[in-house]
């Protein structure tokens, strides 16, 4: 089984930066399917990023042009940087993997952005 834990989130105001990392406790060469939900309060839990098959990226239209997904296979990571951030990207963000079929996931990181 693979455990992944996320790391960077934080308080930042309206226009700021952040950059989150997920980190794998195995080999993510192998995995297909990665990326990152966030979840604000009393809402559902939406996807914002993923990476699959290999270096294919899709976005939430709500971050496009600003959130960038990435993964580095020698670190066992994957990160997603945040630029302009908006106080509606104020959430527990996610990272997860599909691993032999089955969702992963992390134990999120708080992202709050002030304004």
């Amino acid at each position: 089984q693979v455990q992944l834990v996320e790391s960077g989130g934080g308080l930042v105001q309206v226009g700021g930066s952040l950059r989150l990392s997920c980190a794998a406790s195995k080999s993510i060469s192998s995995i297909n399917h990665m990326g990152w939900y966030r979840q604000a309060p009393g809402k559902q839990r939406e996807l914002v990023a993923r990476i699959i098959n290999g270096g294919t990226t899709n976005y939430a239209d709500s971050v496009k042009g600003r959130f960038t997904i990435s993964r580095d296979n020698v670190k066992n990571t994957v990160s997603l940087e945040m630029n302009s951030l908006k106080p509606e990207d104020t959430a527990v963000y996610y990272c997860y993997v599909v691993y032999l079929l089955k969702n992963i996931w992390g134990q999120g990181t708080q992202v709050t952005v002030s304004s």
